[in-house]
């Protein structure tokens, strides 16, 4: 998909959503069809299953500008058992809204490009889900605790790069967007960001976000 030329803004006191229905990312207006997703394609989970969920407006989705993988780029931390394509999408309007189930995202216009990870923070952010589908960000939470499922030293490979996990907190849906610290700009470092869904498999209140720094090229 060719992309149109942006500035990238940086992270800071960022104004963005990140909270969702079943497990999105981010909030999402509007209660649309899901035949709207990926030119009719309804978004399915790593198993194959359907998910369904309110789909943003053509417009919205076409200034998101998602893939859902990039020159063959993965996702891994072996650790957690997860391995899946890396996509890219855009912030638009203070809302990040990965539109697959399947992959990660790299946010393309927030913070820093692989290219330039050594010099800023990159986002990563992806679905966790509920009522028996399965999402990337399902391998990186202990359901029972509550928590991340990522130890720090884990290691994390996106795309050509290896990170390694340096800590793990969950926050408050409304106080994401909020949460400097979390959207800061530090070289070298990765932020995964997904749901953080419940035992009792009820609508997720929070986010879980791991962070990482860089350790060197994967090669």
């Amino acid at each position: 998909m060719a992309r149109r030329a942006r500035t990238r803004r940086r992270p800071g006191a960022a104004r963005i959503a990140i909270a969702g229905v079943l497990c999105a990312v981010a909030i999402v207006a509007g209660a649309l069809t899901v035949s709207s997703y990926l030119g009719g394609d309804q978004p399915r989970d790593m198993r194959g299953n359907p998910v369904d969920l309110p789909a943003p407006s053509e417009a919205v989705r076409r200034r998101t500008e998602a893939v859902a993988q990039v020159h063959g780029m993965t996702l891994r931390v072996p650790s957690a058992g997860l391995a899946v394509p890396l996509g890219e999408l855009n912030e638009v309007d203070g809302v990040i809204d990965p539109p697959g189930f399947s992959s990660a995202y790299l946010v393309r216009n927030y913070g820093a490009q692989l290219a330039h990870a050594g010099s800023g923070t990159v986002f990563v952010v992806m679905h966790s889900c509920r009522g028996g589908a399965v999402c990337p960000g399902n391998f990186l939470t202990d359901l029972t605790a509550g928590t991340a499922s990522v130890r720090v030293g884990a290691d994390v490979f996106v795309g050509g790069l290896h990170y390694r996990v340096t800590g793990s907190e969950t926050v408050h849906k409304p106080d994401v967007h909020a949460d400097a610290a979390l959207w800061a700009n530090a070289p070298g470092r990765l932020v995964l960001l997904t749901c953080l869904q419940t035992p009792a498999q009820t609508a997720s209140v929070a986010n879980l976000v791991i962070s990482a720094q860089l350790v060197t090229t994967a090669g």
